[in-house]
């Protein structure tokens, strides 16, 4: 089972944080169960703290309710215990929203997914006639990803800019100035590029920011009043878990607190503030039909390249231990890190956030924690 192979907007940036040796929902709300009413699950979930995490927080839902559990603390240097209602930042999860936005615009004959990028982005991208709305949401347009441009913890430039504003534009820029990694079509290569140009899509196609679209066709309509677009705003709701990066000085390695920062440059594919409930909810809707009708929902979940498992905006994992195939997508943003995966049915999911350490890699943990929430 491969759900590690995390897709995230920092996914280098995670790797080398551990390199450095860390009412929509098809089931229906219940009474929340816990460590009490699934020790198994929760001695799991426990495994994921020694792998490489401060603190961990999930939710899982199946037909026998709704279970939360967490583990680790919500900070260094204490024993506060994480909160199962935690915030977090989930980063590249939110690229399935900004498909879904997308894939609601096709519905209403508003695009096309053949559309090229010059058609709605004239002069913007270099070769953009060759490149279609479906290859920038299938990660095969050959953008080089934006993420690439920047210089990786432990080195301190994310600490030297955490409260710099960046705009979609100028992070856009940064990556069209690369060579293409590939030519249109012709391979799979993750692009957070391509996302910073779908939100610029959404926004000449509606006359509205993608920011509030995504707030009016889905945070609101699934009542997710606990997840939100922060823009450049530093802060997390509380409760929440406090994240870090390494930040390498004179020659030294150290943990720096980094949950208070100036989120745009995560930019529109990876800005998403939400909890477990909240993801569960987004992706059980998904998958069951309430967001989009059938044809768009099957085009979601159709590989850009065969022998791919990543569609349009969502990714998968057919070899769970049981063979029940898992639908949804995952996120890393420096100091947190996120999975969010929903049987296609909807019957079961289980969303995992973390804050890791420097000096692990909660991946494996992360996986086999999913795959007894889907399996058992």
């Amino acid at each position: 089972m491969s759900l590690t192979r995390r897709l995230g907007t920092s996914r280098m940036l995670v790797a080398s944080v551990a390199a450095l040796a860390a009412s929509f929902a098809v089931v229906a709300p219940t009474a929340a169960r816990t460590e009490a009413d699934d020790p198994a699950l929760q001695r799991r979930l426990d495994m994921i703290v020694p792998a490489g995490a401060i603190g961990v927080v999930a939710e899982v839902r199946t037909e026998h309710g709704v279970w939360r559990g967490s583990s680790g603390v919500a900070e260094l240097g204490t024993s506060r215990k994480v909160s199962t209602h935690s915030r977090f930042r989930a980063g590249s999860v939110m690229k399935t929203f900004l498909a879904t936005v997308v894939l609601q615009l096709v519905a209403e004959d508003r695009l096309r997914l053949e559309d090229s990028i010059e058609e709605w982005l004239p002069g913007v991208v270099p070769g953009g006639e060759r490149i279609s709305l479906r290859q920038l949401l299938a990660h095969t347009s050959g953008l080089f990803d934006v993420v690439r441009t920047f210089r990786l913890p432990p080195d301190p430039w994310f600490a030297d800019n955490r409260w710099r504003t960046w705009t979609a534009d100028e992070l856009a820029r940064r990556g069209l100035a690369e060579r293409p990694t590939h030519a249109p079509g012709s391979a799979f290569a993750y692009s957070n590029t391509g996302y910073l140009l779908i939100s610029q899509v959404i926004e000449r196609v509606t006359g509205r920011s993608y920011a509030v679209e995504v707030k009016r066709r889905i945070l609101e309509p699934l009542h997710l009043r606990h997840s939100e677009l922060p823009g450049r705003s530093p802060w997390i709701g509380r409760p929440h878990m406090r994240g870090y990066i390494p930040v390498r000085r004179d020659g030294a390695t150290r943990l720096i607190d980094f949950t208070v920062m100036n989120p745009s440059v995560f930019g529109p594919p990876g800005e998403l503030i939400s909890t477990t409930s909240d993801l569960n909810t987004f992706y059980a809707a998904l998958l069951t039909g309430r967001l989009l009708p059938a044809h768009l929902l099957e085009e979601m979940k159709t590989p850009g390249i065969a022998e791919e498992t990543y569609g349009l905006g969502l990714r998968w994992e057919a070899k769970t231990s049981c063979g029940v195939p898992v639908y949804g997508h995952d996120g890393d943003a420096l100091a947190y890190q996120t999975w969010s995966f929903t049987t296609e049915d909807g019957h079961r999911q289980a969303t995992v956030a973390v804050t890791p350490t420097s000096d692990g890699d909660v991946d494996d943990a992360v996986a086999e924690f999913i795959d007894q929430a889907v399996c058992d």
